[in-house]
């Protein structure tokens, strides 16, 4: 992984919905911290400073560094609660990591070579995403940044599965497991295109008679 992030955390002794409140009048956002056979540790951490990591698609993904006093903990995030109408971060949820135990983590797709797919390029379609993330199942050090989708070989009417995804070594994806094999893209024309070549061809036939 090129891109590592270490986040300046307190621990919080003050709890409840009363003292949250006063975190978040004080630009600090309330946080949680669990697992790995450990007990739950209360934290906070800078709303600015969040903010700013959380405009990188690949934090969400990483393993992070969270550094309390004079000690440090590796972890994910979880889950992040997010007001309703304002662009505040509410509470977060951390999870430890423990490096030989597995961990389960949503990791974005990203679509490459849409623009040579032959139902793109020849076949005049769109490319529709029908997934924006998948949940995988690995150890920590084999958590990928992001799962590649190749579009390169996809027509009109074709659609990439799950298992058709080439996955790093020792991640598994989490729906297969279930048997879930459900389309990531497809590739499809347009109805406006369809309709305009139907009319094209309707005028194009000689009246009866």
């Amino acid at each position: 992984m090129s891109i590592s992030f270490e986040l300046d955390a307190e621990v919080r002794h003050d709890l409840g919905k009363g003292a949250s409140r006063r975190l978040r009048r004080d630009d600090k956002v309330p946080a949680v911290l669990y697992g790995a056979g450990k007990e739950v540790t209360y934290i906070n951490l800078s709303h600015n400073e969040i903010v700013k990591r959380l405009a990188h698609e690949a934090f969400y993904s990483h393993i992070l560094t969270l550094k309390l006093g004079g000690q440090t903990e590796r972890a994910v995030l979880k889950d992040i609660q997010r007001h309703p109408s304002k662009p505040r971060v509410m509470h977060m949820d951390f999870q430890r990591i423990s490096e030989n135990e597995e961990i389960r983590m949503h990791v974005p797709l990203h679509f490459v070579n849409a623009d040579i797919a032959p139902g793109v390029k020849q076949g005049g379609g769109i490319v529709s995403h029908l997934m924006i993330d998948v949940e995988i199942a690995c150890l920590p050090r084999n958590l990928p940044e992001f799962i590649e989708v190749d579009l390169k070989d996809l027509q009109v009417g074709g659609s990439v599965h799950l298992s058709d995804l080439k996955l790093p070594h020792g991640v598994e994806i989490v729906a297969l497991s279930h048997g879930d094999d459900r389309p990531v893209a497809s590739i499809h024309v347009p109805r406006g295109a369809i309709e305009e070549a139907a009319a094209a061809a309707v005028s194009a036939t000689p009246a009866a008679g």
